[in-house]
């Protein structure tokens, strides 16, 4: 099965895009393939637990189903540390949140890696 990274970069001021792209990250878990998550920008902020439980998009559901989903079915997700420190987004806010933080390189090598990229 095709690999998938999922590049996110809107937050929650954007609750539809940002909900679709967890969305769609878990239907292909769901359809067996491998799905790497990568957060930057903004998007760090929806992985805090009560951001998570809150956001709902317009059409495409609940975050945090979505989120459990993905971590169900081995999904890997990946935060930009960059842009946890420009936010304010700690260690302790993720917590019981199965990530890596990564960097630029880590971005590229994702990219390079993953048979098809979306960004939303």
């Amino acid at each position: 099965m095709p690999s998938l990274l999922v590049h996110v970069t809107c937050g929650p001021e954007n609750p539809t895009k940002a909900t679709l792209a967890f969305f769609v990250a878990a239907a292909a878990v769901e359809a067996g393939h491998e799905v790497h998550v990568f957060l930057a920008g903004d998007a760090v902020q929806l992985l805090r637990e009560p951001v998570r439980n809150a956001l709902t998009g317009l059409g495409t559901g609940a975050l945090n189903e979505h989120y459990l989903k993905i971590i169900a079915g081995g999904g890997r997700l990946y935060l930009s540390g960059g842009s946890c420190a420009a936010r304010g987004v700690t260690d302790e806010d993720l917590q019981g949140v199965p990530y890596e933080k990564g960097a630029p390189p880590t971005l590229v090598r994702l990219i390079m890696e993953c048979d098809r990229n979306i960004v939303y």
